[in-house]
């Protein structure tokens, strides 16, 4: 064990003061930085009344949106005419087509019909008098003969009475609304309806197997057009999902972030020579070019496709604009900074030999700012083709008007639901081309 005297102790102090005598930042900084996290989120807590907001939240429409992404509903109605028949009626676009004959539906003897919302776990039977649904391993009667529905016995905690309305709720699988004379059923179905072929198309409910049979050797549906041709033709103008039009509007998209990332790009890179100090010593060009790249950048792309839709009216002009504008002040400003961070000998070693100020740009300057210029600007790039589809929703074209349509509806979330993974796919695909072209171009293995 050593033992270190006064003097020792005082000679390490006086060698190593900044151990030994630490300021109260060095001491407490760590604290109070947790402290003052604390501190703001409890203010953010109190400043947007988080408890109020979570407990008035409608947390049950999470499910209802996220089940409508997956599934699509049919809603048959049963009404109950004044002889005892019952009608069934299916809306004007329903997914069945316009004649369905669902093998879930069933009509008894006894002129009632019965319905299998979900297996033989949850059914309903539609009668003259009465409608029965079974659900959660029992059967309730609603009795409808006379001025109101009324259930018959106790009444269970999925089923809701009201004056004139009946609604029982079986969960995923839909729900039943009973009245007097009607009765209506909503069944929900996982996956997506007619998404291939729409109910107008000749090919529509046919298996499979058959489709391709009469694709590749079947007689012509239409003489004047081959199957294939029919067929790729009902695919692409399938009046439910709209492929076409939305596959039309995804590629706007693509070329708006495209067009407007490339004209940004070409208009800030002379722009950024003339901004860096190091390159145009001019104080007074200096500072103009750079508050005119952070007036560019400050005002939002979504506020400058407000302001040229205005302009030009809806469409991707616009939003090529937008891109650009905003492209101009953000490139600009990290293009100008790249400039003010290269090292200057390999310049100055150009210029000592009497070279044109185009010869030094181009073998001073370039290797050592086409790096950050390809990186920044294949970035800015992919970030675009995310912002091209917001910019969309407020009439500057492409898929982020087409999507907005659907959302406003609040009842095409199916549609939502294939627009967004398309997005997704597109993102994830430009993403990695972005990777691997920035890779290749500075000559850096990806990881």
């Amino acid at each position: 064990m050593t033992v270190i005297d006064a003097n020792r102790m005082h000679e390490i102090e006086t060698r190593y003061p900044e151990y030994f005598h630490r300021s109260f930042r060095q001491r407490f900084g760590g604290l109070m930085i947790v402290i003052a996290t604390l501190l703001y989120s409890l203010y953010a807590v109190w400043f947007f009344d988080l408890p109020k907001l979570f407990a008035e939240a409608h947390w049950e429409r999470v499910g209802i949106y996220l089940s409508q992404w997956i599934s699509y509903d049919v809603q048959p109605e049963f009404r109950i005419e004044n002889d005892g028949s019952i009608e069934v009626r299916y809306p004007r676009f329903s997914p069945l087509g316009d004649n369905p004959h669902p093998d879930w539906l069933v009509n008894n003897p006894d002129g009632s019909i019965s319905v299998s919302v979900s297996g033989a776990s949850r059914t309903v039977t539609v009668s003259k008098n009465e409608t029965i649904v079974t659900a959660n391993g029992i059967s309730v009667p609603v009795d409808v003969s006379s001025g109101a529905p009324k259930v018959v016995g106790p009444v269970p905690a999925w089923m809701t009475v009201y004056d004139d309305n009946v609604l029982a709720d079986l969960g995923f699988a839909g729900d039943v609304s009973i009245s007097v004379d009607r009765v209506k059923i909503r069944k929900r179905f996982i996956g997506w309806a007619n998404f291939i072929f729409d109910t107008q198309s000749s090919f529509f409910d046919k298996p499979a197997g058959e489709v391709v049979s009469l694709i590749v050797s079947g007689p012509r549906i239409k003489p004047d057009q081959s199957n294939l041709s029919l067929a790729l033709d009902d695919i692409w103008n399938n009046s439910e999902w709209q492929h076409g039009d939305v596959w039309t509007k995804l590629f706007q998209t693509i070329v708006m972030a495209f067009l407007g990332t490339l004209l940004g790009s070409l208009a800030a890179f002379p722009l950024a020579f003339m901004a860096a100090r190091n390159i145009t010593p001019n104080r007074f060009l200096n500072q103009i070019l750079k508050r005119f790249f952070d007036f560019l950048r400050s005002v939002d792309m979504l506020i400058w496709a407000l302001f040229l839709t205005r302009a030009f009216g809806p469409g991707p002009l616009a939003g090529s604009g937008a891109i650009f504008l905003t492209e101009t002040g953000t490139l600009g400003k990290l293009y100008s900074e790249g400039l003010e961070n290269i090292d200057n000998k390999p310049r100055e070693g150009i210029q000592s030999t009497g070279a044109q100020t185009v010869l030094v740009h181009r073998y001073g300057i370039m290797p050592q700012i086409v790096p950050v210029i390809v990186s920044q600007t294949l970035y800015q790039w992919e970030s675009n083709v995310r912002g091209a589809t917001i910019i969309g929703a407020v009439g500057a074209g492409g898929i982020g008007l087409k999507l907005w349509e659907a959302m406003r509806t609040n009842a095409n979330w199916e549609n939502v639901a294939y627009m967004v993974i398309l997005i997704l796919i597109v993102v994830f695909l430009f993403d990695a081309a972005s990777n691997a072209l920035r890779h290749r171009l500075m000559g850096t293995k990806a990881h």
